[in-house]
């Protein structure tokens, strides 16, 4: 069973997560990320997906040209949950 995160194991996450923004409405996490070029951008959305098979564990986006906006929750936790930190951080990995 996946766990939610608490209050303040949430607020612990979103300190660690400084570019990631929380949505109250889906207790979820979200951000943006802008490139060059839609290939630019596609090549990150490709990376993300090799790392959502991996993980077994696969974001919401959306992709228009040059931006990526990435949303992360855990549906069988009822909300945001370590799973979804990790995968921020290895998101995050990937352009940092």
């Amino acid at each position: 069973m996946i766990e939610q995160l608490t209050s303040e194991e949430r607020t612990a996450a979103l300190d660690e997560l400084g570019e990631w923004d929380y949505d109250d409405a889906r207790d979820a996490i979200t951000r943006q990320f802008l490139f060059k070029d839609f290939s630019e951008a596609f090549a990150f959305m490709t990376r993300v997906a090799l790392l959502a098979e991996v993980r077994d564990h696969h974001p919401e986006w959306s992709n228009v040209w040059n931006r990526v906006d990435i949303l992360l929750t855990t549906h069988d936790a009822g909300g945001l949950s370590r799973r979804d930190v990790g995968m921020a951080r290895a998101i995050d990995a990937l352009v940092d």
